[in-house]
């Protein structure tokens, strides 16, 4: 949903972290919703005390969660990461009337109920928290419990708004005209060095004169992008695979996600009207040094968490907060889930 490279302050390593190919996980694909999706599967040794998803947002992947998989296998976990809609190895489909929240989280939905009998616990970070706020607002039956990293909780309104009406109103979504309108992927699709150098950038990388690929204000900015060099938060081997991955089907599924304001609104307009509280207990970790999900937004979250909300906040963090801060954030996820499960989880270890 955003991202600003301006401040990046300090990255914590994780000397576990899954690399591409990782023998610790399993390549999985399923057929929902006529879509082929592609998720890592990791199974901890004995049976698993729970099951957890962790859904990316943009422009990531299933490997953005690459050193929370090891710590999660630690607890006795059972850990799905997909590929969303438009990414990876999942299947692109050109309309962005495909990647509505609706659709996306009952695909999501048929998958869960493929893996586990159980509720699962559920996470996700940028369009992928969003896309778990919805997930357990559409299928409270199957989540135990529900965290974001980074994205407040937004609740469906009744008021249709579109997307430059909602940047008039929250001038630190702006980028999003240029994501929405194409222009991004013009800028980056101009050759094969382009796509490198874009991810890169949106992982911190810069141009020699410390200039960033992207602000909140405009996107990307294109005078920038054919400078820019390695990403501070993730290695050449990890930048190559996300290449390669992104080469599968360019950027034009990935943007459509921004594509979907008035189609999300009028799907959600009975979620609006029923005034819905969530029911399982949910974690919200913020970012303080987040220039799109500044921390303002999460002011007055607690009244629509009915099982409770706990709220942590990140110090000297940026966006991409599961790669920069990782120990803090494991910690943080460890700390509320065995808040959740206590006994059942210790029992399992």
């Amino acid at each position: 949903m955003g991202f600003d490279s301006g401040t990046l302050g300090q990255k914590t390593v994780v000397d576990d972290a899954l690399a591409p190919n990782d023998p610790r996980v399993e390549h999985k694909f399923a057929e929902v919703g006529g879509f082929k999706y592609h998720y890592i599967l990791a199974k901890p040794e004995g049976k698993p005390a729970a099951t957890i998803f962790l859904i990316h947002g943009w422009p990531d992947l299933g490997m953005g969660w690459r050193n929370q998989v090891p710590y999660l296998l630690s607890l006795g976990l059972q850990v799905v990461v997909p590929d969303m809609l438009g990414y990876g190895q999942t299947d692109a489909p050109d309309s962005h009337e495909e990647y509505t929240m609706k659709k996306m989280t009952a695909h999501l939905a048929q998958i869960i109920k493929q893996v586990t009998n159980q509720p699962i616990i559920l996470g996700g970070h940028d369009w992928g928290a969003l896309f778990v706020w919805r997930l357990t607002e559409y299928y409270p039956e199957l989540i135990r419990c529900v965290f974001s990293v980074c994205v407040p909780y937004l609740p469906p309104s009744s008021v249709r708004m579109g997307l430059p009406e909602l940047v008039e109103k929250l001038p630190n979504f702006r980028y999003q005209l240029q994501i929405a309108g194409g222009g991004l992927e013009e800028i980056v699709g101009k050759s094969p060095e382009r796509l490198r150098n874009f991810i890169n950038g949106m992982f911190g990388g810069t141009t020699p004169e410390g200039k960033p690929v992207f602000t909140i204000e405009t996107g990307v900015l294109e005078e920038n992008v054919d400078s820019i060099g390695q990403s501070p938060l993730a290695s050449k081997e990890v930048i190559d695979y996300y290449v390669q991955e992104y080469s599968r089907h360019g950027l034009h599924g990935p943007c459509n996600w921004y594509r979907t304001r008035e189609l999300n609104g009028e799907d959600e307009a009975k979620l609006a009207a029923d005034g819905f509280k969530f029911p399982v207990p949910a974690m919200l970790i913020m970012a303080d040094q987040d220039a799109a999900l500044p921390l303002w937004m999460a002011a007055g979250q607690e009244k629509h968490f009915a099982a409770g909300l706990k709220l942590e906040v990140l110090k000297d963090c940026s966006h991409w907060a599961m790669v920069q801060k990782p120990t803090e954030v494991n910690q943080h996820i460890g700390d509320f889930i065995k808040s959740v499960y206590g006994d059942s989880l210790k029992a399992a270890l």
